[in-house]
């Protein structure tokens, strides 16, 4: 990213700290907050100055739709999850949206194993992510509904992860590193 495309994608940054605020707060991410990051991450596509083409911005629309809504299905994220993550991909598209995702799961998994750490539940999580892990191999014999609820019910932590939190982090260090590339 050279910092042209820094400063373009300066809005999608405080959108992020908006979300992430929100989601911590309340575990919910606004819908107004979603749609309009999806809105204008597709109409600055088409100025000049854009982060990314209007093409290269519906491709990582989908994309960052594509990621999560599985994840949604399993009951692992809520809607506004995905639709943060597909308003992402209209900022940035589908390369950046993919490591963004993939940089989300590490601290995602990081913050999860910090937490369940100081809460003595780290055999509990572990023990957990391996049942909902055969679940999901044998998602075709046991059904989406039975692996969502048992994703449900094997709560490892006292809160679920707010998912706009490691959303943030991996877009800022994705950020850093592109701009120390350049």
């Amino acid at each position: 990213m050279e910092q042209q495309t820094l400063i373009a994608a300066a809005p999608l940054g405080a959108a992020l700290v908006w979300a992430a605020l929100q989601d911590l707060h309340s575990r919910r991410i606004p819908n107004i907050l979603t749609f309009a990051l999806i809105l204008c991450g597709i109409a600055q596509s088409f100025l000049t100055f854009g982060t990314v083409s209007p093409v290269q911005s519906l491709l990582g629309l989908a994309t960052g739709f594509a990621l999560t809504v599985a994840l949604f299905a399993i009951g692992a994220l809520g809607g506004g999850d995905v639709k943060l993550l597909a308003g992402v991909g209209a900022w940035l598209g589908p390369t950046l949206t993919l490591l963004i995702f993939s940089a989300a799961a590490i601290v995602g998994m990081l913050i999860v194993l910090t937490q369940a750490l100081a809460q003595g539940r780290l055999t509990t999580l572990f023990r957990n992510t391996a049942v909902v892990g055969v679940n999901l191999m044998h998602l075709r014999a046991v059904g989406v509904e039975h692996a969502s609820a048992t994703g449900r019910g094997c709560r490892s932590v006292d809160r679920p992860l707010p998912y706009a939190v490691p959303v943030l982090v991996a877009a800022v260090l994705l950020a850093c590193w592109t701009y120390s590339e350049s």
